[in-house]
């Protein structure tokens, strides 16, 4: 037996056969159905999610400590990684432990989404193909199918002329993706967290053109669980800071401030000091109060005033290269 048999076998005939059943207890509504099983498939993976997301949070939290190590033992890899190790295990945190979740969960998802698409048989073929994988026990699953394709304005059968689920998975998706996404010092980080936050999105919001909108309405509501428990978890996470106002030039210039008043400190006291030295010089070049009134009589105040002023700004710089 290969292993597209086994597959077939478990678990995609039994998701198959589920969706169905479960639709007759929907008002057989595929697309309500649809969301009630994602909902109860991400239910029951809750535990393994919420042990990847708090591994994924606490190796974001070490990436501050793992980039200096990297930096102090950039010639020794060997070392590197025992200090690596060492910085892990003394955090409690394992990166197989965002690993191993993800690898369980995967093949259910994968199951899901196969299942969507044969339960949502287009044309003969589809149809064939769909009865190898029915359960002759119930005999309620042959006179489900097939199974009614509108919801709301969707056909799910096929993609959405409005274009409206592209948006949603888009949206949802990125929403999904920037509160998972850690802040990063470094520039290449950055740089690739952004291309990964802009390029998933995109590519599933370019694939729901083409593809059935109930594997669209699936994405939408996986992503809106998604977002719910990840809040529950670790919070906002990168969102919180996504839609934050940057501070004002003004309020930056102020906290700038006080370090340049510092910086400006002994400066201002030598000019403080040549001050003083000047109104004492002026005050000594003014005891002959009689001879300047005559010169100012004599209408030779004004320049002979001037050069006073040179004359004592000469004898404070004399003062002041004598005192160093």
């Amino acid at each position: 037996m290969d292993i597209g048999a086994i597959w077939d076998i478990f678990p995609l005939s039994p998701m198959i056969n589920v969706l169905i059943v479960l639709s007759q207890y929907l008002f057989s509504s595929f697309g309500l159905t649809i969301i009630v099983l994602t909902f109860i498939i991400r239910a029951a993976m809750f535990p393994l999610t919420r042990r990847q997301l708090r591994a994924s949070k606490g190796m974001q939290e070490l990436q501050p400590k793992i980039a200096e190590l990297r930096k102090k033992y950039a010639r020794d890899r060997q070392r590197l990684a025992k200090e690596q190790m060492a910085l892990m295990k003394e955090a409690g945190v394992s990166p197989s432990g965002c690993l191993i979740p993800m690898l369980i969960q995967m093949p259910i998802w994968i199951a899901l989404y196969q299942s969507i698409i044969r339960v949502l048989a287009a044309t003969p073929e589809d149809f064939l193909n769909l009865s190898r994988h029915l359960y002759t026990a119930w005999p309620t699953v042959f006179s489900q199918v097939p199974l009614e394709s509108k919801f709301l304005w969707l056909d799910l059968a096929m993609p959405d002329r409005m274009l409206l689920m592209p948006i949603l998975v888009g949206g949802t998706m990125w929403l999904q993706q920037k509160m998972v996404t850690p802040e990063s010092a470094d520039p290449s980080q950055q740089a690739q967290s952004r291309m990964m936050l802009w390029m998933m999105p995109l590519m599933f919001a370019f694939f729901t053109l083409t593809f059935p909108s109930g594997l669209a309405l699936y994405w939408v509501a996986s992503n809106i669980i998604g977002i719910i428990m990840q809040y529950y978890i670790s919070g906002w996470g990168g969102l919180a800071t996504a839609f934050r106002p940057r501070q004002p030039e003004a309020d930056q210039k102020a906290r700038q401030r006080p370090a340049l008043a510092a910086k400006k400190l002994p400066s201002e006291e030598t000019v403080d000091a040549d001050t003083a030295e000047s109104r004492a010089s002026t005050e000594e070049g003014t005891d002959d109060g009689t001879s300047r009134d005559k010169r100012q009589d004599s209408g030779e105040g004004y320049p002979d005033s001037l050069k006073a002023i040179k004359r004592q700004s000469r004898t404070s710089r004399s003062r002041r290269r004598k005192r160093r």
